[in-house]
């Protein structure tokens, strides 16, 4: 299948049978990647491809779940609309440029049905209303349907009761979290199976119902008050008027859009943080222990997503998140690895005993330890991002500037430190080669900006800096045949992170060293289209097996396209986007074995990986076609 026909078609579809009603059976026959996302700038809601809400944080992306059966189908609480009779045929989409999520039953002998989930959308954080919609409607023939409402508040840690009346269910947990499930005309009642309430409505061809969640709703009001049809009208407007700001209009365009709307998505609408993933401790290899929460703004994955951004005309998110660092390094008095969504800190790493994890994959973790670890490598995509955000038309201000400058000067005299580089080892520090090219980086890039604001001294100091620093890497970081370039000094090992060096003009892209890099790279950490960061023997005093990791084979992909491979480029970047979901979404990882996405789904890493290697590999072809030869040296950005 190539990019265009998958670019177009509606959803592969997935066949729910009557041995799925087993909650723990289905989540492992379906896997992570079995669900579409939708969000209201504050959180997301996982909506699984059975009409299952399984994951869910109220009333934001770092608050205890609400729904959280992706980490215990027993526990976890959700909220579903399925048919009754199986076996029935699913199929889902994205309504075109938004992120309203549609979701398509056949159920054969009685007829198909529509569900149409979103979240209420606004710019103004100050009108949120932290609700989800769900349209069910009939287009075929007539329908019985099961509604179940079972939340369970503080990770289903402690006890949620439920009240039922005339008008809906209020559910009402012990550190006083509410919300609110109204259907009109329903009948709740106790489950036959499983815990939570349920109601049952059948639908004729041409019928719809509502069914509204409040969270923080003191009781339910009727369904009109909700007013679901003006919000669906308003949050697929926004969504389109966001859209038509993505500048992207290659052959790819499709992917790029999702991406964009994927990691607009991830952003936390009141600071302009974005979230590494929505998502904790989904598993990077099943029954392994590599669960982390990923519920977090990391200062390097952000700047990486704000820089993919910028380069399709998204300039807005890139001058919150600017804004974000500046308010978070006043307050911190320094750049910090990583950030809570309100900029304070992250919390001390915790492990939940009482959730069994995706598929057995214990142990499932909140807060995360690696906020403490040295990250020198954060600095170089920050930076970076800022330059770009100048580039493409921006204009940092002066304030901004200050901290930017204080972020720079601290590279200069730190450069030359061990640290625990992009990978978040738990093994130690090392002079990791990717972090001291990111040190450059933040160097170089540091000069052009100090140039825009006068600061000649400055960028004097930063252009010497950053030429020691490629020295310093080019006479100690090359293997034993002098040939290549390792993963750290004296450390005789490849890292995917080194293909970064060309990608940001550390090297040159046909530099000897670079070619003789990727080769090695290729060879020793790849398994068919896709890279592992590291071999799988290293120890990185985490331990346990991992996937593929999507990010480095995006780069891989760039790496080969500004070498001018454009043809092993393409075929890179296609196995890559095709990995993605039935509506486009990517996770952190891969089974290179099956095609199984493992990790925090979706993962902001994935999709600006995605956006990058697009935009380079479309320059790259329209400077082939029109015959130009410096090719690598216009597609660096």
């Amino acid at each position: 299948m190539d990019l265009y026909s998958a670019a177009s078609r509606l959803s592969r579809p997935f066949v729910i049978t009557e041995d799925d009603r087993d909650p723990i059976r289905v989540a492992r026959r379906l896997g992570i990647a079995a669900r579409g996302i939708i969000g209201d700038g504050l959180t997301c809601a996982l909506v699984r491809v059975d009409g299952v809400i399984d994951w869910c944080c109220m009333p934001r992306f770092d608050s205890p779940s609400c729904f959280g059966a992706v980490l215990d189908p027993e526990r976890g609480g959700s909220t579903s609309i399925q048919p009754v009779r199986r076996p029935f045929e699913s199929l889902q989409r994205y309504d075109p440029d938004t992120n309203v999520l549609e979701t398509l039953f056949r159920v054969p002998g009685e007829g198909v049905v529509r569900i149409t989930d979103y979240m209420p959308w606004t710019d103004d954080p100050r009108a949120a209303i932290h609700e989800i919609h769900r349209r069910v409607e009939c287009v075929e023939g007539r329908v019985e349907l099961e509604i179940v409402f079972d939340p369970r508040f503080d990770y289903g840690a402690t006890e949620t009761t439920l009240e039922h009346g005339e008008r809906g269910v209020l559910a009402r947990g012990a550190s006083g979290d509410r919300m609110v499930a109204v259907v009109r005309d329903a009948r709740w009642s106790a489950r036959e199976r499983g815990s939570g309430l349920a109601t049952r409505v059948t639908l004729k061809k041409g019928e719809r119902r509502w069914m509204v969640l409040s969270y923080a709703g003191r009781s339910p009001e009727p369904i009109e008050a909700y007013r679901p049809f003006d919000h669906l009208r308003a949050t697929r407007r926004a969504w389109r008027q966001w859209t038509g700001h993505v500048t992207y209009d290659g052959p790819w365009r499709h992917h790029v859009v999702r991406s964009a709307l994927l990691m607009k998505l991830l952003t936390y609408a009141p600071t302009g943080a974005i979230v590494a993933a929505p998502t904790t401790s989904l598993p990077e290899w099943i029954g392994n222990t590599r669960n982390w929460d990923y519920r977090y703004t990391w200062t390097r994955d952000a700047a990486m997503a704000v820089h993919a951004l910028n380069l399709v005309g998204c300039q807005r998110e890139a001058r919150e998140f600017f804004y974000f660092v500046r308010d978070c390094m006043e307050r911190e008095g320094g750049l910090q690895v990583m950030y809570a969504i309100d900029g304070l800190a992250v919390p001390d790493e915790k492990v939940l005993d009482h959730l069994r994890g995706f598929a057995d994959s214990r142990p499932v973790r909140i807060g995360n330890g690696a906020k403490t670890q040295l990250q020198l490598d954060a600095t170089g995509p920050l930076v970076d991002a800022a330059s770009m955000f100048e580039r493409m038309g921006g204009s940092l201000t002066l304030r901004t500037w200050r901290h930017l400058r204080d972020v720079v000067e601290t590279v200069r005299c730190r450069w030359h430190e061990p640290d625990h580089g992009i990978w978040e080892p738990r093994s130690g520090e090392k002079h990791n080669v990717d972090s001291k090219a990111m040190c450059w980086v933040a160097l170089d890039r540091g000069a052009r900006i100090a140039r825009l604001f006068g600061d000649l001294a400055q960028e004097h100091a930063w252009s010497d800096a950053a030429r020691e620093v490629q020295a310093d890497v080019l006479r100690s970081a090359l293997d034993p045949t002098g040939k290549r370039l390792t993963a750290a000094y004296g450390v005789d090992v490849p890292d995917a992170a080194l293909l970064r060096l060309p990608l940001h003009g550390f090297l040159e892209p046909r530099h000897p060293y670079v070619v003789e890099t990727t080769e090695w790279v290729r060879k020793e950490l790849s398994v068919g289209s896709f890279l592992y960061r590291y071999r799988l023997d290293t120890d990185d005093g985490v331990g346990g097996d991992e996937g593929a990791f999507l990010l480095c084979g995006f780069w891989l992909a760039e790496n080969l396209a500004l070498q001018g491979r454009l043809d092993e480029a393409l075929e890179i970047f296609v196995a890559h986007a095709e990995a993605s979901n039935h509506v486009g979404l990517l996770a952190e990882e891969i089974d290179p074995s099956n095609g199984m996405l493992l990790g925090n789904f979706p993962q902001a890493f994935s999709h600006l990986g995605l956006v990058n290697a697009a935009l380079r590999i479309d320059l790259g072809m329209r400077l082939r076609d029109e015959g130009s030869h410096a090719a690598p040296h216009l597609m660096t950005f």
